[in-house]
């Protein structure tokens, strides 16, 4: 096993930190921070997880840390790393067990006193149609072999097909809802019957559905482009692959294990386990994790059905009354092959986003149509207490980060930690005093998702807005939720 490579931090300006190249690094770490966020980040191994990732065959440019990172498998989470097509490997720690969580943001016609007293009951009709916990299952949809299948091919395009939603929503889900090259013959059997019963459920842990007020406008143009207003109420969801892609994860970590000797790759810690990109293994291994990723586009698709299915019961209204309109949808966990600029080339690079977003800028060939002159939306989550927000990339983003940005506030504490400083306390009326209507399958989950369990997503965003490789557009503050 090789060597863990030297810490050598030191500052490049205010939003920027440099892990300059030592020992066995091929590359320098750049972490994305802030002097307070940077202190945060000392406290577990993330610093040294990044600069493992540098040690990888055929990594590009530098090994990426976004202001969220904390310690993951092999990968921190917040981390980003592109690889040459050619030279390069693919690893499952890089992606994640939850392949593809991801979140979607939907906009709406309502006004925030229009639904004032309505929340709770919102609140309510969300829980009962959308299955949430640990093994949550739809007990009025099981797939067949031959539909979940089609479903791995497809991803949201299946859904919709099946009335889960609009023809036009696919145009605003990153890689239209589906990657390519999945193949569900590289999908294990037990995998498969995870996820049969779980397409349509939110899941547990940090996953949620959220009613939010735009309570902030920072860019009233890129708002408008967007379809958003001050005051204005969007709905988030954020979730994944469920236990089918926990299980492609855990059923290849041991195939990569096996592969990184088979190849000589050497390695400072066997969580980065990997294999090329041209491999039999590297091959099948991506094959598997589009399969899961395009289950976790058609997961959140139609969640978003009975989302709107909901709002439309409550209010006695149409969707299209309602303007339940999909603004956009991003990946956090993924491995996709990519052209980015290097050194004046293009290159095709398959970049690893381990709890990071895409962040296209205005004009890329591959920023959504509907976006090509605001940029392709980013889409940030906060805790269940404070806020989320929106941006859009930047052509910062494209030259320095692969196009990438934060995804999220980045976890504080663990969740066992979390568990025990809320022992005792009564989450949902906290919640409540905030002025949030709160829904989980248990306390454990509200427990561990508290809002001191994390940062602050109001610094992270700052972070990346200030570093110009994202730009804010609103805020959005929670007024219901509910809980995996």
């Amino acid at each position: 096993m090789a060597e863990e490579p030297l810490i050598n931090l030191e500052k490049i300006d205010e939003y920027r930190y440099r892990l300059t190249r030592e020992g066995s690094m091929r590359v320098d770490g750049i972490i994305y921070a802030n002097e307070k966020i940077i202190k945060d980040i000392k406290k577990d191994d993330s610093l040294r997880q990044v600069a493992n990732v540098a040690t990888l065959p055929g990594i590009v440019r530098a090994s990426l840390a976004m202001p969220d990172i904390h310690e993951g498998y092999g990968f921190p989470i917040g981390g980003v790393a592109a690889f040459d097509e050619k030279t390069g490997v693919i690893s499952p720690g890089g992606v994640g067990y939850d392949i593809n969580c991801g979140v979607r943001v939907m906009r709406s016609n309502l006004r925030q006193e229009e639904i004032s007293g309505l929340i709770e009951k919102l609140v309510d009709t969300l829980f009962r149609n959308i299955p949430a916990g640990v093994g949550s299952r739809r007990k009025d949809l099981k797939l067949s072999h031959a539909e979940l299948e089609s479903l791995l091919h497809k991803g949201a395009r299946w859904a919709v097909s099946k009335g889960y939603g609009l023809q036009k929503d696919l145009d605003h889900i990153e890689e239209g809802g589906c990657i390519k090259g999945a193949d569900p013959a590289h999908v294990s059997q037990k995998a498969l019957e995870r996820g049969r019963a779980q397409v349509g459920t939110l899941g547990s842990g940090n996953h949620f559905v959220e009613i939010d007020v735009v309570s902030e406008v920072y860019d009233e143009q890129l708002a408008r482009g967007l379809g958003l207003e001050q005051g204005g109420i969007a709905i988030q969801v954020h979730t994944g692959s469920r236990g089918l892609g926990y299980q492609v994860c855990d059923d290849f970590i041991a195939v990569m294990i096996q592969a990184a000797r088979k190849y000589g790759i050497d390695l400072p810690d066997r969580q980065l386990c990997c294999a090329p990109l041209d491999s039999d293994e590297g091959g099948r291994y991506f094959a598997a994790m589009a399969c899961a990723a395009n289950f976790a586009f058609a997961n959140r698709q139609m969640i978003t059905h009975w989302v709107r299915e909901s709002f439309s019961r409550v209010l006695g209204r149409s969707t299209e009354e309602l303007g339940l309109d999909l603004i956009y949808d991003v990946c956090h966990n993924i491995a996709k092959f990519e052209d980015h600029v290097v050194d004046g080339k293009s290159r095709r690079l398959c970049v690893h986003r381990k709890g990071a977003t895409r962040a296209l800028p205005p004009g890329h060939p591959q920023t959504p149509e509907a976006y090509k002159t605001t940029g392709q939306p980013v889409l940030i989550p906060g805790d269940m207490g404070r806020y989320s927000y929106i941006l859009v990339g930047t052509e910062a983003a494209s030259a320095e980060t692969f196009a990438s940005s934060c995804h999220g506030a980045g976890r504080l504490m663990s969740r066992t930690k979390a568990s025990k400083i809320a022992k005792g306390k009564n989450i949902v009326k906290a919640m409540q005093e905030l002025g949030v209507v709160v829904r989980a399958s248990g306390w454990r989950t509200l427990a561990e998702e508290i809002p001191e369990a994390y940062k602050d997503v109001t610094e992270v965003v700052d972070v990346v807005h200030n570093a110009g490789i994202a730009r804010k557009v609103v805020q959005l503050r929670p007024l219901g939720v509910i809980k995996g």
